[in-house]
């Protein structure tokens, strides 16, 4: 095999590993949003949970926003 297809193989199996791991990730979720019967509170979970994140990141980058 030629180095430089070799090389192109990288970024491929960056990008599927990567949806791989947003499936396994996701799936759970989705699964519990069918059983829950009140979707609001599951949809205020992962709201303030994403704003939380993003919080901590901006204060661990020093980034003013």
């Amino acid at each position: 095999m030629n180095f430089w297809e070799n090389l192109l193989r990288y970024p491929r199996f960056f990008i599927s590993s990567m949806v791989g791991l947003f499936l396994v990730l996701v799936t759970p979720l989705l699964k519990l949003a069918k059983e829950i019967p009140n979707k609001a509170i599951l949809f205020s979970f992962l709201v303030f949970g994403f704003g939380g994140l993003l919080l901590i990141l901006n204060q661990m980058m020093n980034t003013d926003y």
